[in-house]
C-alpha cells in the first residue's frame, strides 16, 4: 500500500464514511460543505484525483464523484479505522439475553445470529461449537419402532448428534436406558480413540452400541465446522447495490451454498485465534463469489477443545467499526459461555 499524507488520509476517510452512509458517489464540494473543512473544493478534488491514481478511489462516471475501491476499504480498515467498543448499555443488554438461555447452546447460536444481523444491518452467520476431537458428555438410547433406536450423543461443549440406528434385535426402553446409563458412566469425557481401546471389553448389545458411537464420532471429527446458522439476509438484499441485480442473486447463492460457507470459515480463521477479528474485503483475490462483499469473522470457544466461528457478510459499503466491535464482543461472550458449559 502506498503511504498517504495526513490530508489524503482525511479525505479518504471522509469519502468512505459518506459513501457508506449514502451509497452515492461523493464529490469534493459535498465533502467540504458537509464536514466544514478548512480546505477548498479544488484542493479536495486534487487529493481525490491522487487517491484515484493510487487505486484507493475510483470514478464510476466522468462527471460523477468518487467511490472507494477494494484497496481503499482495505487501507481504511487496516490503517485508519479507530478501534471502538459497543456502548456499555448495549453490551449489558446482549449479555443479559444470553444468560437467560439456561445453557441452551442452540438458542445461544440463534440469538447470536439475530444480534449480529441487527447490530451490523447485514447478514450474520455462525457455526455451532464443534470439538477438535469430540468427547462424550452423555448418551441416550430411545426406542422408536421395532429394531430402530434413536441414539442421542451430547458432546462436551454442547454439540448434539442424533441418528436412527437399527439393532440386531428389538429391545425394551428399560434395556435401552440401562445400557445408555452404563455406557455414559464408562465413556464420559473420553474421545473416540479411548473408546476404541475399551471396545474389546464390550459384549452383545453393548458392543453394538459402542460401534455406533465410534462411527458417529469419527464422522463428526471429519467435519470442519458445526451447523451454519444464518440470519439477516434481507438486510443485504435491501441495500441499493444489490436491489434486483445479479449481485443479489450472487448473495443468495453464497448463502444457499453451505459448503462454500464452511470452506470459507475453515480456511480463513485459525482455530487458536479466539477473539481475533479477520476482515475479508472483495474476496481478497481468492473468493470470486465474494468480490462485491466484505466478511468480518472471529473464532469463539476454547482452543483444543471446542470452537466455532461467527461473522457478518455484507456489502463492502458496511459500517466496519460497529460490525467489528460487535463480532469481537460476541466472540468473547460466547467463549465464556462455552467454557462454562465445559466445566459443568
Amino acid at each position: 500500500m502506498a503511504e498517504l499524507t495526513e490530508r489524503q488520509k482525511l479525505v479518504l476517510t471522509l469519502v468512505i464514511h459518506e459513501y457508506i452512509r449514502t451509497a452515492v458517489p461523493v464529490g469534493s464540494q459535498h465533502v467540504v460543505e458537509h464536514y466544514r473543512l478548512d480546505l477548498s473544493p479544488a484542493t479536495v478534488r486534487n487529493e481525490m484525483a491522487v487517491l484515484t491514481e493510487l487505486g484507493y478511489l475510483r470514478q464510476p462516471h466522468t462527471s460523477a464523484g468518487r467511490v472507494p475501491s477494494e484497496e481503499g476499504y482495505r487501507y481504511f480498515v487496516g490503517r485508519l479505522l479507530q478501534e471502538t467498543e459497543l456502548p456499555d448499555n448495549t453490551r449489558r443488554t446482549i449479555s443479559h439475553q444470553f444468560y437467560q438461555m439456561n445453557n441452551d447452546v442452540e438458542q445461544w447460536m440463534r440469538l447470536a445470529a439475530s444480534v449480529l444481523a441487527h447490530q451490523s444491518k447485514a447478514a450474520s452467520l455462525i457455526t455451532a461449537p464443534h470439538p477438535d476431537q469430540a468427547h462424550i458428555k452423555h448418551l441416550e438410547l430411545i426406542s422408536t419402532r421395532g429394531r430402530q433406536v434413536l441414539m442421542v450423543l451430547v458432546m462436551a461443549g454442547g454439540e448434539i448428534h442424533q441418528r436412527i440406528m437399527t439393532s440386531n434385535e428389538p429391545f425394551s426402553q428399560e434395556v435401552l436406558s440401562s445400557t445408555a446409563n452404563r455406557l455414559t458412566n464408562m465413556f464420559q469425557g473420553l474421545d473416540v480413540q479411548s473408546i476404541q481401546v475399551l471396545r474389546p471389553q464390550m459384549q452383545g448389545f453393548d458392543q453394538e452400541v459402542v460401534d455406533w458411537i465410534i462411527d458417529d464420532m469419527k464422522q463428526g471429527n471429519a467435519l470442519v465446522s458445526g451447523e451454519v446458522i444464518l440470519d439477516g439476509l434481507t438486510n443485504v438484499l435491501a441495500e441499493p447495490e444489490f436491489a434486483g441485480s445479479e449481485e443479489a442473486r450472487r448473495a443468495l447463492h453464497i448463502i444457499e451454498e453451505r459448503s462454500l460457507l464452511q470452506e470459507l470459515l475453515a480456511r480463513t480463521v485459525p482455530t487458536d485465534n479466539i477473539g481475533g477479528v479477520q476482515v475479508l474485503i472483495g474476496g481478497e483475490g481468492t473468493w470470486d463469489e465474494l468480490r462485491q462483499f466484505s466478511v468480518v469473522l472471529a473464532r469463539y470457544g476454547t482452543p483444543g477443545l471446542v470452537t466455532g466461528t461467527l461473522g457478518v457478510l455484507g456489502p463492502m459499503r458496511m459500517y466496519y467499526g460497529r460490525t467489528i466491535s460487535t463480532v469481537r464482543y460476541l466472540s468473547n461472550l460466547l467463549s465464556d459461555l462455552v467454557s462454562e458449559t465445559l466445566l459443568e
